[in-house]
């Protein structure tokens, strides 16, 4: 794993490679857009996805939990997608392995299961926003404020990479901008949004080897 630290707001906040970003003072793990039940959706309509895109996200978000200090999992929003199906009984059995951690969600525009659902899973959820000072942990964009540094999901940012001829490859990234960063999406199951937020953003871009800022 590749780490890069930067400084928002007085507060030192670990981006990774892996999608997500650790923030020390509060043991927390913050990433956006798992979107569990995608791939089962898909392929329910017959599009032929495979299963083992889950089940690395799950790898990759178990990694990461083992590799810090982890007392809370944040998702930032659309931590699922659909309707529920068999991806949701895989996160299910995922999870029991973590009772000594809180899980936090705060809703996004796809995170519309009944409350009854999340109450179940034992994950604790905020339907527009959570304030943790200095910072704001919203989905999307929309419910930031003027006083508070806002951490967002929901765009997928990413960046294109330039090579030789007409060589060019997008990666995802993190957004850093004056008020606001935005996180990656987690799941590799996603678009990407290469249109930059704010024309003055700093992006910190990464491959499976490195973490780079643009």
């Amino acid at each position: 794993m590749v780490t890069k630290e930067i400084l928002c707001r007085d507060e030192i906040l670990t981006l990774t490679n892996q999608r997500a970003l650790f923030w020390k003072r509060e043991n927390m793990l913050v990433l956006s857009d798992l979107h569990i039940g995608k791939t089962a959706h898909f392929r329910k309509a017959g599009i032929a996805i495979p299963s083992q895109i889950l089940q690395n996200d799950l790898k990759r978000l178990e990694s990461l939990i083992g590799n810090f200090d982890v007392e809370t999992v944040l998702f930032v929003g659309d931590l699922f997608h659909a309707e529920i199906n068999k991806d949701m009984d895989e996160f299910i059995n995922w999870k029991q392995k973590f009772s000594n951690i809180k899980f936090e969600l705060i809703k996004g525009n796809h995170d519309r299961l009944k409350d009854s659902f999340y109450q179940n899973l034992e994950i604790s959820t905020f339907k527009t926003h959570k304030d943790v000072l200095p910072f704001r942990f919203v989905h999307d964009a929309n419910h930031c404020n003027d006083d508070t540094f806002c951490i967002s999901g929901h765009t997928h940012p990413g960046v294109v990479i330039y090579g030789r001829g007409k060589t060019r490859i997008k990666l995802p990234c993190f957004e850093l901008s004056e008020n606001q960063l935005v996180l990656p999406a987690f799941s590799e199951f996603t678009g990407l949004n290469t249109i930059r937020s704010f024309e003055t953003s700093v992006c910190y871009g990464f491959t499976e080897s490195s973490l780079f800022e643009l």
